[in-house]
């Protein structure tokens, strides 16, 4: 064995050197069948194997939640939502009651699996490997819920979110069809603004899906004014979604904290406020991106021909 084998680790240094791996962060789920839950963050998920369906993550040897992991048949991977940045906290400190106060349901063999995450995963627990001061947990796949959100990231200690790499925005915007702007597609308006709002979206889409919010829960942050309360109906003439989206997003927006409903209607509560304005920055900032080559009267023209056409159809209905 040479010197530098034999160097020693600095643990500090090594952990800093780690957090280059940007990961994505889960809470751990599990119940004895005494009844009795644990629930851990943890950024150490990763898949094993397709067929089987396995998948792993560690956990401290000295933690206290490792008993009931032991002890239980099955356990629950939690993806977190780039909106649950309160759940990983809570799980990640000691708390005699870690679920008091947060919505789950009850899973295979009695796992707390909890709502309005990316994903969930319910495993039976496969295996238990010792790897130095962790004990490995390895777990085979029962069933999944995949949900589509955008996943809460940890990168050199800090939390992050998923945005597309700059390289990728360019590479999409130069691929254009083949016919674009030739012969008579270049006059046709309607052909025009379908490709302008796909153009818009590919950009605009994916920073606001990074906060977490689905595109029907961001849609009905940003209708929703301060001080506006509005029925159902009403959400649905303003927002464009079927009931059944509408009922969804109102549903899980009210889980959270951000929308509250009365007699009146719905409005937004002052966690709301504060998210509806953070959505409202990212669509301000794409639009000054988009429009910013282009003069004040220019688009105030723009903006008189769309609501122009908008009132044409509503008319026609």
């Amino acid at each position: 064995m040479n010197e530098q084998n034999q160097t020693t680790i600095d643990p500090k240094a090594f952990r800093r050197a780690l957090g280059n791996f940007a990961t994505g962060i889960t809470v751990m789920t599990s119940a004895t069948e005494s009844g009795q839950k644990a629930g851990v963050t943890a950024n150490s998920f990763n898949s094993v194997s397709i067929d089987p369906a396995l998948i792993l993550w560690s956990i401290e040897k000295k933690s206290s939640s490792y008993e009931v992991f032991k002890n239980s048949s099955h356990f629950a991977v939690n993806i977190l939502a780039a909106d649950q940045i309160d759940v990983s906290n809570r799980f990640a400190r000691p708390r005699d009651d870690k679920f008091e106060g947060i919505e789950h349901e009850t899973g295979l063999g009695g796992a707390p699996i909890l709502l309005d995450t990316a994903a969930r995963f319910q495993c039976e627990t496969y295996n238990i490997v010792e790897g130095g001061d962790h004990w490995i947990i390895i777990g085979k796949v029962i069933t999944f819920d995949d949900f589509g959100r955008s996943p809460l990231l940890y990168h050199q200690g800090a939390y992050s979110m998923v945005l597309p790499h700059t390289r990728m925005n360019k590479a999409s915007s130069e691929q254009l069809p083949s016919s674009a702007f030739q012969g008579r597609l270049s006059h046709n308006l309607y052909y025009l603004m379908t490709q302008a709002v796909r153009s818009y979206q590919a950009n605009y889409q994916p920073k606001q899906l990074s906060t977490g919010f689905r595109a029907n829960e961001a849609r009905m942050l940003m209708v929703l004014e301060h001080d506006s309360c509005l029925s159902k109906c009403d959400l649905q003439k303003e927002v464009a979604m079927p009931m059944r989206e509408i009922e969804l997003a109102v549903d899980i927006l009210n889980r959270k904290g951000l929308v509250e409903d009365n007699e009146e209607g719905y409005r937004l509560t002052t966690e709301g406020i504060d998210q509806a304005e953070m959505l409202w920055r990212i669509a301000q900032e794409q639009q000054d991106k988009v429009f910013g080559e282009f003069s004040e009267e220019q688009v105030g023209n723009f903006k008189s021909i769309l609501k122009s056409v908008i009132a044409f159809q509503m008319g026609s209905e």
